[in-house]
């Protein structure tokens, strides 16, 4: 989800706001009738290309967790009271798994064991602090390279090379193939049943983004298993709708009290392309070019919670924050699936964004009028490293405005 998010994110993107704010309790103190109410307050924490943690590869098993345990203590400072532990990046492991490999941002080396079990450190430490912890993987993604040489000797990508596509440079399982789809389910389930995980998270990778002049070959898969759709687009759709169901059913079989949930990117379709979509201008539509039919996850309710990624700042004229959020709220509307937005942490205080985001106030702006929407349960925000530096204060903003008491959040 979380490679590459600054440049995917200047695609241009907006939404209309028409429909009706339904009332609920002010943002700002976070409670009806007088009592904290229970909302979505959480933090992405990113092993890949050791964005978040740990810092560095190669760092001894005591510095890792050390480190590990301070995000954690951060979290709860803020008042967070979820962490989304992202723990399968580049279909490895950062738990001993019969399935994949060791990841290589623990040690440098992937295959090689840290020493360490830091998922089972996760689940374990961030329950005695009182925190939820939600496992996140990314079901398809091999390598941000293009060298299956460069994987570990057994990796199942270089045991079964039929299932891999090159595209972008980088290697990705292929998703219209049955086989991957039960395999990487099973690799992922197994943390699942191994540890008491609050939740299964995936994040906004599905079929990879959209590389100008390249095409994604699935030939093979699309003429074995293609039949009866009326196109590849539709039959890819399936493919990750197949995904979602399974992996759903599966989480409630395994850990019935798991929860499952998606952090996809913030533009279902354009309302050109679709009328039932957001009035925006975006590079990238989900349906289309990701073939993740996100709105339809949310009106079916197959996932328990969406985190679509708004990363725009009110009145951004392509992307105004303040038009995508009542859209997605119409479309959890009498949904049993719960919506928390996705929020940019990290753009706050950098120089290279708009103005709004050097201004402190901007994310807590934000809470302020997603509030006004009975829908949004929620934030999760991008990500701890931001957390931890808080680089102008905007974090520090949302809890003095917002977070003045702690919460459980939803069930």
């Amino acid at each position: 989800m979380r490679m590459g998010r600054v440049s995917r994110r200047a695609f241009a993107v907006a939404a209309l706001s028409a429909f009706t704010m339904m009332p609920r309790a002010s943002a700002a103190s976070g409670r009806r009738g007088g009592a904290p109410d229970s909302e979505m307050r959480g933090v992405w924490l990113a092993s890949v290309a050791n964005r978040d943690w740990p810092s560095k590869p190669g760092l001894t098993a005591s510095q890792q967790r050390a480190e590990l345990l301070t995000h954690l203590d951060t979290a709860v400072r803020n008042r967070l009271n979820t962490v989304f532990f992202q723990v399968r990046p580049t279909a490895d492991a950062l738990w001993p798994s019969p399935y994949e490999p060791w990841s290589q941002y623990l040690t440098g080396t992937q295959g090689k064991d840290p020493g360490w079990d830091p998922l089972g450190t996760a689940v374990k430490e961030a329950h005695a602090r009182g925190l939820r912890l939600h496992a996140w993987f990314n079901p398809y993604r091999i390598a941000a390279h293009a060298d299956p040489a460069r994987l570990a000797p057994s990796h199942p990508a270089r045991e079964n090379p039929d299932w891999v596509v090159t595209y972008g440079g980088k290697l990705f399982y292929n998703p219209g193939l049955p086989e991957v789809r039960a395999f990487v389910e099973d690799a992922m389930l197994h943390a699942v049943a191994k540890y008491p995980v609050d939740g299964v998270h995936f994040d906004d990778y599905f079929y990879p983004y959209p590389v100008a002049g390249q095409t994604f070959d699935d030939d093979d898969a699309y003429d074995e298993h293609g039949d009866g759709f009326p196109d590849r687009a539709a039959w890819r759709r399936d493919n990750i709708d197949r995904l979602v169901r399974e992996t759903a059913d599966r989480v409630k079989e395994v850990r019935p009290s798991a929860r499952f949930g998606i952090s996809p990117f913030g533009v279902w379709r354009n309302a050109a392309t679709d009328p039932a979509g957001s009035d925006t201008r975006a590079g990238v539509q989900t349906y289309d070019d990701l073939h993740a039919d996100t709105r339809k996850w949310v009106r079916e309710g197959w996932i328990d919670y969406i985190v679509p990624q708004l990363y725009w700042n009110i009145g951004f004229a392509a992307a105004d924050y303040a038009k995508l959020v009542p859209w997605w709220a119409k479309v959890a509307r009498d949904s049993p699936t719960q919506l928390y937005v996705g929020e940019a942490l990290y753009k706050a205080g950098d120089p290279a964004q708009p103005a709004a985001w050097q201004e402190t106030a901007e994310l807590s702006r934000h809470l302020t009028l997603a509030g006004k929407y009975a829908q949004v349960r929620g934030h999760v925000y991008f990500a701890a490293r931001d957390v931890a530096a808080d680089r102008i204060g905007s974090m520090a903003r949302v809890v003095a405005d917002h977070y003045g008491q702690p919460a459980s959040p939803p069930r």
